[in-house]
């Protein structure tokens, strides 16, 4: 059965409550973004979730590279694994957003790999060399606390192939298009045969952008932001758009040049100006309960273990209202859409 979570932005005095709430419905896992310009810090919160939920897995969406050193992650993650009782999962990304908002650039496909070596190293109890030092975590204890599975991010052929070679888990980041989330499963096949791990070995799973309304014209609206904010992560600047289908490489082209990444995840964007109805409706899923249940029955079929649901919300601000009424939306997936997959 494929698991399928929800992705919430961290925001202090509401977090907990809602991860209650989203438990409740029935989901399998709640993941917060590591965005220190844009979020509140997810680790507090994923911690104080933990405490007050019983079943449901929790962590990042995502965490990177940029602004944490390995043995912080490592620490982290490990804290939130035993607070949690084992329920922790590292979504672990190049760190776009973190780094452009402090003027740093975000990390390579081989940094990423050496970082979630690096983690993986740490939760097994070794040390790493650092240079000048053996560098262990003294207090992880792989025997007392089992290693949290590392949940790759992948948008591009580079990133889903070293995903399929080093971690517990991948998550396509393409959008909801059968299009692309058939192209990303198939790259991630080809590949994991072609280096003899079987498919069994390896959760593989994706992002998908969906908001569930009955109201059709209102979820594409809500769902504008979140198709600008995926589709610019297939189209950083520099990165090959040739894999690309052409209706997204034009909009990817576009994206590289006036992507607005100071209103990053906002809907004060100006790039969402380039993003027109009937890319939404290709790009995402949006719209009510039978379209819903439809294109993510398709997906599905395509072998997906997980799917993490990129929700909106028709409150902007202030946060923990913006928080609230995600969930209320989210509600109406849970009632409507969930039951079918269970």
């Amino acid at each position: 059965m494929t698991e399928i979570g929800v992705v919430m932005e961290p925001v202090p005095k509401c977090s907990s409550e809602m991860a209650i709430r989203i438990e409740d419905m029935g989901f399998d896992s709640i993941l917060c973004p590591d965005t220190q310009n844009l979020s509140a810090d997810p680790y507090g919160q994923l911690s104080l979730m933990a405490d007050r939920t019983k079943t449901i897995k929790l962590g990042t969406g995502v965490t990177h590279p940029v602004t944490r050193a390995t043995a912080v992650t490592a620490s982290a993650m490990a804290s939130l694994q035993e607070e949690s009782g084992g329920r922790a999962i590292c979504g672990i990304g190049r760190g776009d957003s973190s780094a452009a908002h402090i003027g740093k650039r975000q990390a390579t496909t081989k940094e990423l790999r050496d970082c979630i070596q690096t983690i993986q190293s740490y939760f097994r109890g070794e040390s790493i060399d650092v240079g000048t030092m053996q560098s262990p975590i003294r207090w992880i204890d792989p025997n007392f606390i089992h290693p949290v599975p590392m949940d790759v991010a992948c948008t591009g052929p580079k990133t889903i192939q070293m995903a399929c070679e080093v971690s517990e888990r991948v998550s396509f980041a393409v959008g909801s298009s059968y299009e692309r989330v058939a192209w990303a499963m198939d790259t991630a096949l080809e590949h994991t045969k072609k280096i003899g791990r079987e498919r069994n070995e390896i959760k593989i799973g994706a992002y998908i952008n969906l908001i569930c309304d009955p109201n059709e014209e209102k979820a594409i609206g809500m769902a504008r932001m979140l198709a600008g904010l995926v589709a610019h992560f297939t189209a950083m600047k520099n990165a090959p758009v040739d894999h690309l289908p052409a209706s997204l490489q034009k909009i990817s082209n576009s994206l590289q040049t006036e992507y607005d990444m100071k209103n990053h995840s906002s809907e004060k964007g100006s790039h969402l100006e380039l993003i027109d109805d009937d890319f939404i409706d290709w790009f995402t899923i949006s719209g009510p309960s039978e379209k819903c249940i439809d294109r993510l029955s398709a997906l599905i079929e395509l072998g997906l273990d997980h799917i993490y649901l990129l929700g909106g919300s028709p409150i902007a601000e202030p946060r923990d209202a913006r928080l609230r009424a995600m969930v209320d939306q989210t509600e109406i997936f849970a009632n409507k859409v969930l039951p079918h997959f269970k």
